[in-house]
This record gives C-alpha cells, structure tokens and sequence, in this order.
C-alpha cells in the first residue's frame, strides 16, 4: 500500500468526517458504486436493450408460470397488517357497509380485499338504505321482511364466496353483474 493513498479507512482518531462530506477534502464528487446497492440496473427484456434470451422464464418459456407466480405470490397474500385474506374479504360483506368502509381504510396493499370492500359497499349500501326507507315510510311487513332477507343473505353468500375464491381458487375475484365491473374498475383506477 503506498502512502500516497489517503484512505482513512479504519481510522481511530477521535474525529473522522465521512467521506462523502463536501467540506473534506479528501471527499470525491462522483457517486461510487456500492455492491449492497447497485447504481442501475441491467436491462431485463428485448426491448430495454437487454440480451434476448429463449425458453427460459423471463422470454415466456419453460418456468414462465411458476417464476411469474413465485414473484407475485408475497404481494397477492400479504396485507397491510397481516391479516389472512380470505378472511378480509369475507369480512368486507359481514357488516356492509360499515365493514366495506373500515376495510377500504384501513387495507391499502391488498387489491384482492379492496375489490371485495368496494364490492360490498355497492351491493349493502343501496340495500340498506331500502330497508330504512321501508321501515321509516311504514311499508307493509311482508316487505320489510323480504327487504331484510335481501339486506342479510347476498352479503352471507359473497362472504361465503369471497372466502371460498381466496381460500381454494386461488383469488379469483366472483363479480356480481353491473357491480363487479365497477368495483373492478375503482381498484385498478387507484
């Protein structure tokens, strides 16, 4: 090592200023690559410049499904507070509205459970809204009742399925007509 390297790595005085500091002057004006935090990236496809590659993952190939799976797996499964999502989703019809709006607040991450709190705040809300203006204009019973049942058993039915989808089929999303759309189109909007 010569002496002309000022390198004060390893230096035990009481007083070293980092070496990235402008005021030191031993300090270097061009970024310096560090191998824990590469400075760019290489091109990765055909058309950013990179090398095309055949039958491997990355060009579609043998392994395409598994690797594109495995990569997107952490993040369709994970949820802001760690919550499982079969059960987010499921829980998003429980309440209606109230549990639709709680999750769409506070689940921010999860596109799957959002999807199914949108879902359910279109489906309750209008349903809920009915069952009150039945009961405050005095409609008859029989109504009321049949109110009731719509108002409990479609949120009992998407939560069930909502579950199911996550659970077994691997977050498929169940759309009810004309709301499911919608629904699906405010989650991508975002």
């Amino acid at each position: 090592m010569s002496s002309t390297n000022t390198s004060h790595f390893a230096s035990f005085a009481a007083y070293t200023p980092p070496p990235d500091d402008p005021a030191y002057p031993g300090a270097s004006t061009k970024n310096t690559s560090r191998a824990w935090f590469p400075a760019q990236q290489q091109p990765t496809s055909y058309q950013s410049g990179g090398i095309p590659t055949f039958n491997t993952s990355q060009a579609g190939g043998l392994g395409a499904v598994e690797d594109a799976e495995a990569e997107s797996a952490t993040s369709m499964w994970e949820t802001r507070h760690g919550f499982r999502v079969d059960l987010s989703a499921a829980f998003a019809y429980l309440l209606g509205p109230i549990s639709a709006l709680i999750l769409l607040i506070t689940e921010t991450q999860n596109d799957f459970v959002r999807f199914h709190a949108y879902q359910s705040a279109l489906l309750t809300t209008p349903l809920a809204l009915l069952r009150i203006l039945a009961s405050l204009l005095q409609f008859p019973a029989f109504l009321r009742i049949v109110l009731t049942l719509l108002l409990v058993l479609p949120p009992l039915y998407m939560s069930w399925q909502a579950y199911i989808d996550a659970a077994r089929n691997g977050l498929v999303r169940f759309q009810i007509p004309f709301i499911g759309p919608l629904a699906e189109r405010w989650v991508l909007e975002e």
